[in-house]
């Protein structure tokens, strides 16, 4: 790709790039990918709790993108329709697989100590996502996500980890505002139901 053209695409909106490669554009999706990979990725493992699984669902997310573009309504965000087509590809290809295993829930927690659920999952702010950032690199929070039924997990990664706002994550899972404010508040409060579990049994075996 020459590097003005390149440039210009890099610089297009997302719906644009989706125009622009249903236009015959040549390098408009590797753009959209490129600027997704990272995103759309961990939003994928996080969700599967497996590399492999989560590399084909991008794989098959952006086939998807490809064959459905023309489905996509200009006037409306690109992201939440980019998740809905990703979350789907998680969904069937988390059933389909019967090679996957549960990831362990005896990772090590945070450096710090705190195993108060209160401090992965609350109130919102700085304070929550560097404690979120620390658990997730032990692999805890991850691991305690996945446990939670399909549900409730979508919910809670849309709106803890990608950052969605309530609207934006009815659109991606097509359900009622009010049915998303009801879920994550039921997730949230699963997730600090296993959390504490967990820890509670850890102590025991110290």
């Amino acid at each position: 790709m020459a590097a003005e053209a390149k440039k210009d695409l890099e610089d297009m909106e997302d719906s644009t790039l989706l125009l622009a490669h249903q236009s015959g554009s040549e390098h408009a999706l590797r753009v959209l990918i490129e600027r997704y990979r990272n995103e759309i990725f961990g939003y994928l493992y996080r969700y599967t709790g497996n590399a492999t699984l989560a590399e084909d669902a991008f794989q098959e997310t952006f086939v998807q993108v490809h064959l459905a573009g023309h489905t996509f309504d200009p006037t409306r965000p690109f992201r939440p329709w980019l998740y809905a087509i990703a979350t789907n590809k998680a969904r069937d290809l988390h059933r389909r697989s019967k090679k996957h295993k549960m990831p362990s829930l005896d990772a090590p927690i945070g450096e710090d100590g705190d195993t108060s659920p209160a401090a992965l999952i609350g109130d919102g702010g700085p304070s929550v996502e560097s404690h979120l950032q620390r658990a997730e690199l032990a692999g805890l929070v991850r691991d305690t996500v996945h446990t939670l039924p399909p549900l409730h997990r979508e919910v809670l990664l849309l709106g803890y980890f990608q950052r969605m706002s309530y609207q934006q994550i009815a659109d991606v899972l097509e359900i009622p505002l009010g049915t998303v404010k009801s879920r994550l508040h039921a997730a949230v409060a699963r997730f600090s139901e296993i959390w504490m579990r967990t820890n509670s049994h850890n102590d025991l075996e110290s």
